[in-house]
């Protein structure tokens, strides 16, 4: 594997430069495929060898690559050395390349890049990710799936790294909101409905009673009383509360299954209703709560005054606010779990909201604010099913499972199957969440149906092709003949840029790794040459 041509390359290195072969490891890198032309296998930089290299120009960078590689000697591990743009080029012996690639997948399977030396130096560290969260009572919204599979994308990754990670679905059940949906149902609800589709009804009353409340003060004020007697623990509007939060999880379950996704804990803001006045009695202990002239309680995040860097924690009736729950949760999962690092994934659209939490945290004195980060993403513009805009989730995935089904149905060469739903559905997703993650995650994109499903070229169902074509002929041949196969038959230009692509999927995995972008892997895959795979198993069979 990779890892394996790297250490040898870095120890004739480290004996030149004087350097510990571990210095040089990762400023090693595959070189990319080329479709013109064969290029070599691993490239040094000069540049990376020098710690302020702001003196030194283009030239001086060639002549100091052109000076090391005449140092440097052909071994039985690398069969050409060359220079490049300021870079040590290195061809690794054909045979050895082929042999031992396929060996390593053959292996290591599964774990294929996930042993290689850029992780072997990364301690194992406790990962919390908050994800997905969407809003008690209301449907699952079209808008949570980005969290949802994003979220859900980090987590897979730390764990296949060794990392402990723990799944938070961090609910928003606590809120003005409640106060609404608990004066609706009062006024507008019905029990009978409530029981046979839950979430379509109390989304059905919230709509009514927030009209209601923009017309009728008495009504919004009866929304402010009910949450008030939710924060001081009023049995009855508690155990309504709890109803409602009940039925919803239930649904979400149920979505969650089908994406294919779990979690290893659903919490909420509800959780730190009381935590939330500790934190209170914390900022004002420390002189950081300030009391505007409205009631409500503010801190000055800039020290003098800036209002864009006012932080309202509390309102004028003393109850909380989303961001002092943020700051009690916060300080409960690092009590609970010592996490090393604690990812939020929401939309970018809240980068204000955790900068200034992560703030707060630090001015109340917890150091440990650093290991916080949000990873914010765009906003999918244009998601509609044949019906029209898109609301809800389940929708989404109905669409999908319709349309996939179409698709299957119009390919001659599509087999029988014993649940043709579940498979559409599957493959679908995947086609969804490819087209989701091919960009970077921060920005918008604007959303097509035709684009996601097109059986050709860069799209999810392509890559679900070629797997179900490589799952058929392994069926068909096994692997067995990989361990005792003629290598002088994989020589050629298309055969050795498969090999060299497989030889860069360890830095794919760590580029990911340290960015948090799933664009890497998906670029990775759909580069992968597929018809190039083909040609050359069909030469075996």
């Amino acid at each position: 594997m990779a890892c394996g041509f790297r250490r040898s390359i870095a120890c004739q290195l480290s004996r030149v430069l004087d350097l510990p072969p571990e210095n040089l490891i990762k400023s090693i890198s595959a070189v990319p495929i080329s479709k013109k032309e064969e290029v070599a296998d691993f490239q040094l930089s000069v540049d990376s060898l020098l710690e302020n290299n702001n003196g030194h120009s283009r030239p001086d960078m060639q002549v100091q690559a052109t000076r090391l590689a005449e140092k440097l000697k052909c071994d039985t591990v690398v069969s050409e050395i060359s220079t490049g743009q300021g870079t040590v080029n290195f061809k690794i012996n054909r045979e050895l390349l082929t042999k031992t690639v396929l060996q390593q997948v053959i292996e290591d399977g599964p774990k294929y890049g996930l042993k290689s030396e850029l992780f072997s130096d990364l301690p194992q560290k406790k990962i919390v990710v908050e994800f997905s969260s969407p809003n008690v009572a209301k449907k699952f919204h079209v808008g949570h799936l980005r969290s949802t599979i994003i979220g859900n994308f980090i987590a897979n990754l730390k764990e296949a790294l060794g990392h402990q990670v723990t799944r938070i679905n961090y609910l928003g059940d606590w809120g003005m909101q409640f106060g609404l949906l608990g004066t609706g149902f009062q006024l507008f609800g019905y029990e009978e409905k409530l029981q046979s589709n839950p979430l379509q009804h109390l989304f059905e009353v919230y709509v009514q009673v927030n009209k209601e409340a923009a017309d009728d003060k008495s009504v919004a004020k009866s929304a402010r009383e009910f949450f008030q007697r939710l924060e001081l623990g009023d049995m009855q509007a508690l155990a309504l509360w709890q109803k409602f939060r009940d039925l919803s999880i239930e649904e979400y379950v149920r979505i969650y299954k089908r994406l294919g996704v779990h979690f290893d804990e659903y919490s909420g803001e509800s959780f730190y209703r009381e935590k939330s006045q500790e934190v209170l009695k914390l900022l004002d202990s420390k002189g950081l709560l300030q009391k505007t002239i409205k009631g409500t309680a503010v801190v000055d995040l800039s020290g003098n005054g800036d209002p864009s860097s006012i932080c309202t924690v509390m309102r004028s009736d003393g109850t909380s606010l989303y961001a002092t729950r943020d700051l009690a949760a916060a300080i409960d999962r690092m009590d609970k779990y010592h996490f090393d690092r604690m990812i939020y994934v929401t939309d970018k659209g809240q980068k204000k909201h955790f900068q200034q939490v992560f703030q707060l945290l630090q001015i109340m004195g917890y150091d440990w604010a650093e290991r916080c980060q949000h990873v914010p993403f765009g906003v999918v513009q244009g998601m509609k099913t044949r019906r029209g805009d898109v609301t809800f989730l389940e929708d989404v995935l109905n669409e999908i499972q319709l349309r996939m089904l179409q698709n299957m149905a119009s390919i001659k060469t599509t087999k029988e199957l014993e649940n043709p739903q579940e498979t559409a559905e599957r493959v679908g997703l995947a086609a969804l969440i490819i087209q989701d993650f091919k960009g970077l995650l921060l920005s918008d994109y604007q959303f097509s149906w035709d684009r996601v499903f097109q059986s050709r070229g860069d799209t999810g169902v392509f890559l679900q092709y070629t797997h179900a074509r490589l799952h058929s002929l392994e069926e068909t041949f096994g692997c067995g003949y990989l361990n005792d196969c003629n290598t002088a038959c994989l020589q050629e230009p298309q055969s050795v840029s498969i090999l060299q692509h497989l030889l860069r999927f360890d830095e794919v995995l760590y580029r990911s790794s340290q960015d948090l972008q799933p664009r890497h892997i998906v670029s990775y895959l759909l580069t992968l040459r597929p018809d190039f795979i083909f040609s050359e198993l069909s030469v075996l069979s």
